[in-house]
C-alpha cells in the first residue's frame, strides 16, 4: 500500500539511505533535517508515518515526538524513532514521549518494512474515523476528538498468553502499577476461551509457547469479529525477527524482545491502550453523532430526516408486496395552551410522556417519529386493515385514559390526541402526498371535536367497536420484540 513517509535526520547520508529503501517499496518520501523543519512538514504535508532520528542539534527527537503527539491535529500520526542509542532507558523515553516504536541503527530492513506497513494500516483506520468525526463536528453534533496522549492508561483488562511463569511474574509486576487486571492463559485454546468471555484492552502473546504457534493465535484473534480490534503485543526472542515481521503483517500491533524490561513493557502497553481507547472514542462519538443526527433529542424518537429515508424504503418494498402499510398522523390536542399556561418545560414533559406511551405500545418493527412540535407519525408495515384500526384506537385510548405526570400544581394533566390514518397498498405513493392525505384525516378529527381517529375512506372510528385488551392477553402480537 502507498503512503507518505516523513524521514527526519540531520545527517544527509542517513536520509538518503532511508529514502532509497522506502522509494524502492513505492512509498512517497518527504524529508526534514531538523526538529523545527520536521514539525512544519508534519503540519503542512500530513505524512502517514514519521521516521524520526533522536540525536539532532537543537530540538531533539524526543521533543519533536512530544509536540507531534500533544497536538490534536497530528497526534494520530504514527512516529517511529530511529537512533543508534541502544539503552533501554532511551527506548522507554521515546515510548513515553508518544512514539509508536523505536528502531535501532543499523536498521533491520525486514523489521522496518513490516513496521511501516503495519502502521500505515493503523493510520488508515484512524483516518477513516477522524474523517467521520470531522463530518460530525461540521454538523455540530459532537465534540472535538482531542489527542491520543490524553487518553487514560489505567484500569485496563489485559490477556497475557504465556506459559513461562517467571515471565508472567515479571510482566504482571511491570503492569500492576496502572491498576490493570491481568488474566493469564497458558495456551491458545484457553486464550480464545477467555477472549470469548471477557472484553480486553490488550493481548500479549508469547511467540515461544511450548508446542504451539503464537502467530496462529494472532491470526485467529485478528479474524474473529469480537476480538479483531484488540491490540496485540508479541513477546519474542532476538532470533524471532522474521516471525515478528510476519506477525506485524497479519495484524499484530507491536512486539517486545526478551529479556523483557519492565519499563519498556509498561511503556509499550500504555501506547497500545491509549491508541485503542482513542479509536474507541472516535467510533463511539461517531455512532453517537449518527444517533443525534437521526433522532429527536427531546423524545428519543426518530426525526423527520430518518422518517423520510426509512419511509422511502418501506414504500419501495411495498410496491411489489401484497401487504398493507398504515400511516398514522397524530398530534397532541390543545398543546399550545399547555405551553402558554404552564410553560415550555411542562410542554417538554408532556411530549416525552406522549412519545413513551406510543413507543411502548407499538411493535419493535413499527416506526415512530416526531416530525416537529407536537406532530408525530407512526408507520405500521405488514398490517391488516382490521389491525390498523384497532392499533390506532388503542393508541388514542392509551393517551387519553391516564393523566400525564408533570410539574404542575396537581402533579398531572389530562392529555388527548387526534389521529388521521391512511392504509397504503402497492403502487407509487410519494411521501409528501401520503402525509397530506393523513394530515387531511387528522384535520377531520380536530374539526370533529378532537380525541378521535379518522381513517381515509372509512371515516371516524367508533370506540365502542374496539374491545380494550390488556397487554398480557394480546398474545404478544402488538408488543413482540423482533
Amino acid at each position: 500500500m502507498s503512503a507518505r513517509i516523513l524521514v527526519v535526520d540531520d545527517i544527509l547520508p542517513n536520509v538518503k539511505l532511508l529514502e532509497a529503501k522506502l522509494i524502492s517499496e513505492y512509498y512517497d518520501v518527504i524529508t526534514a533535517t531538523n526538529g523545527e523543519d520536521a514539525l512544519r512538514r508534519v503540519a503542512e504535508d500530513g505524512p502517514d508515518i514519521v521516521l524520526l532520528d533522536v540525536m539532532m542539534p537543537g530540538m531533539d527527537g524526543f521533543e519533536v515526538c512530544k509536540r507531534i503527539k500533544q497536538n490534536p491535529d497530528t497526534s494520530h500520526i504514527p512516529v517511529v524513532m530511529v537512533t543508534a542509542l541502544t539503552d533501554v532507558q532511551d527506548r522507554v523515553k521515546g515510548l513515553e514521549s508518544g512514539a509508536d516504536d523505536f528502531l535501532s541503527k543499523p536498521i533491520n530492513d525486514t523489521a522496518l518494512m513490516a513496521r511501516v506497513r503495519s502502521l500505515v494500516r493503523l493510520k488508515m483506520t484512524i483516518d477513516e474515523w477522524r474523517v467521520r468525526s470531522n463530518a460530525a463536528n461540521t454538523l455540530g453534533v459532537m465534540d472535538d476528538s482531542g489527542a491520543v496522549m490524553n487518553e487514560p492508561v489505567t484500569g485496563a483488562q489485559l490477556l497475557l498468553v504465556e506459559d513461562q511463569d517467571f515471565e508472567v511474574d515479571k510482566i504482571k509486576s511491570a503492569l500492576a502499577g496502572d491498576e490493570n487486571i491481568i488474566i493469564q492463559a497458558r495456551s491458545g485454546m484457553q486464550a480464545l476461551e477467555f477472549a470469548r468471555q471477557r472484553e480486553f484492552d490488550l493481548i500479549a502473546i508469547s511467540l515461544n509457547l511450548g508446542g504451539e504457534d503464537g502467530l496462529r493465535l494472532c491470526s485467529h484473534i485478528r479474524s474473529n469479529e469480537r476480538t479483531r480490534q484488540i491490540p496485540i503485543i508479541m513477546i519474542a526472542s532476538p532470533d524471532d525477527m522474521p516471525r515478528v515481521a510476519h506477525g506485524l503483517e497479519i495484524g499484530a500491533h507491536d512486539y517486545i524482545m526478551r529479556p523483557i524490561d519492565k519499563n519498556e513493557m509498561l511503556a509499550r502497553a500504555r501506547t497500545q491502550i491509549r491508541r485503542k481507547r482513542f479509536q474507541e472514542r472516535l467510533r463511539s462519538n461517531y455512532e453517537n453523532s449518527l444517533n443525534m443526527a437521526l433522532t429527536d433529542q427531546l423524545t428519543g424518537l426518530y426525526n423527520r430526516r430518518y422518517f423520510e429515508v426509512h419511509m422511502e424504503k418501506l414504500l419501495e418494498d411495498n410496491k411489489t408486496s401484497a401487504k398493507n402499510l398504515c400511516v398514522l398522523y397524530m398530534d397532541i390536542d390543545k398543546f399550545k395552551s399547555v405551553n402558554d399556561t404552564w410553560g415550555h418545560n411542562v410542554g417538554d414533559e408532556v411530549l416525552k410522556v406522549f412519545a413513551n406511551r406510543l413507543k411502548d405500545n407499538l411493535r419493535s418493527f413499527d416506526m415512530l417519529a416526531r416530525l416537529g412540535g407536537e406532530e408525530f407519525v407512526a408507520v405500521l408495515p405488514d398490517v391488516s386493515q382490521e389491525k390498523a384500526l384497532y392499533v390506532a384506537e388503542r393508541l388514542r385510548r392509551i393517551v387519553a385514559d391516564e393523566v400525564f405526570p408533570c410539574s404542575v400544581p396537581d402533579g398531572h394533566l389530562p392529555i388527548t390526541t387526534s389521529m388521521g390514518g391512511v392504509l397504503v397498498e402497492g403502487g407509487d405513493h410519494p411521501i409528501p402526498t401520503l402525509l397530506e392525505r393523513a394530515d387531511g384525516e387528522l384535520y377531520k378529527a380536530k374539526e370533529g371535536g378532537r380525541n378521535r381517529v379518522f381513517f381515509e375512506n372509512i371515516g371516524e372510528l367508533n370506540p365502542d367497536d374496539f374491545e380494550i385488551i390488556e397487554r398480557e392477553d394480546m398474545g404478544g402480537e402488538l408488543n413482540q420484540q423482533a
